[in-house]
């Protein structure tokens, strides 16, 4: 039943965070890469980041971005139930956050 479950999460193109060892690494739900490596500490920092700029609600994802200066890429479903990209830089600081088009 393991296996399936895998299998299937893996076929839905699920984007996941498999930490191991204290390093989170992210991966593209289209083929599996990792995209980023990054500390659990950095993944907790960078997703309350977001959701302190979009005033709460629910990350979907977290994964490595360069668009717009940005380190880290976090999508955030609102509590109004809009799903937004937030982009951070380094420091953790907003770059931008965009409506996700995936949503639309």
């Amino acid at each position: 039943m393991r296996k399936r479950s895998a299998a299937l999460a893996g076929a839905a193109g699920v984007t996941v965070a498999i930490a191991i060892g204290g390093v989170a690494a992210a991966t593209n739900g289209d083929d599996g890469q990792i995209s980023h490596q990054y500390t659990q500490q950095q993944a907790d920092v960078a997703k309350k980041a977001a959701l302190a700029s979009t005033g709460g609600g629910r990350v979907n994802s977290l994964e490595t971005d360069s668009e717009n200066g940005a380190t880290y890429e976090v999508e955030v479903t609102k509590p109004d139930g809009d799903t937004v990209d937030v982009r951070l830089d380094e420091n953790y600081s907003v770059v931008v956050i965009e409506g996700d088009s995936e949503s639309h």
